[in-house]
């Protein structure tokens, strides 16, 4: 079923947006929480949190992209559930060390997660991505969006797990750079 069906059931409030959403995008979403949480458990129960605030989000929203709109919801959700599990000492997954490789690149703080809230870094982040080859800006995104391992992405692309760290690594250099430039102090 295509996207503008799904989103025509969830405005129609029929339940069966719910299945039709599973159906499509659960693998995508369970891939977004396993990497941020490290536990198959609760990446499950965010994604099912995930179709509820769908549900209760269209409408009013009618998201162009359902992927990215259930993206965002699942992601969201994926780092609370992580600051809850890390907070009782649990945790796991990728995220801690996605935010330890972009924390000497765009932070002068010890609260990454500060820093993101700021739309126009955001905006300046989204501008230098814009100035990547597709590739390079897949497998940043894929790493700082989807916390994907490095195996993952090496997989995915055909490269050597040492050339996708040194790809990030340049990367990360270059968005430093580009910040600096543009009068970020980090």
């Amino acid at each position: 079923m295509d996207d503008a069906k799904i989103v025509q059931l969830y405005w129609d409030r029929d339940e069966r947006a719910i299945p039709a959403t599973a159906s499509k995008y659960g693998n995508y979403c369970i891939s977004i929480a396993k990497n941020i949480l490290g536990n198959c458990e609760d990446a499950e129960e965010c994604v099912n949190d995930t179709y509820l605030n769908t549900w209760n989000a269209i409408p009013p929203h009618r998201p162009k992209r359902l992927s990215a709109f259930l993206g965002k919801i699942v992601r969201n959700l994926s780092f609370n559930r992580y600051a809850h599990n890390t907070a009782d000492k649990r945790g796991g997954g990728e995220l801690p060390a996605v935010l330890e490789e972009l924390a000497g690149c765009v932070s002068g703080s010890d609260d990454i997660g500060q820093i993101y809230e700021h739309k126009e870094l955001a905006a300046a982040i989204n501008d230098f991505l814009g100035t990547l080859p597709a590739e390079k800006r897949n497998i940043f995104v894929c790493r700082y969006w989807y916390t994907d391992s490095v195996n993952e992405i090496a997989a995915r692309y055909g490269m050597t797990c040492g050339a996708v760290s040194m790809t990030l690594k340049r990367l990360r250099t270059k968005l430093h750079s580009y910040l600096v430039e543009r009068g970020y102090e980090l």
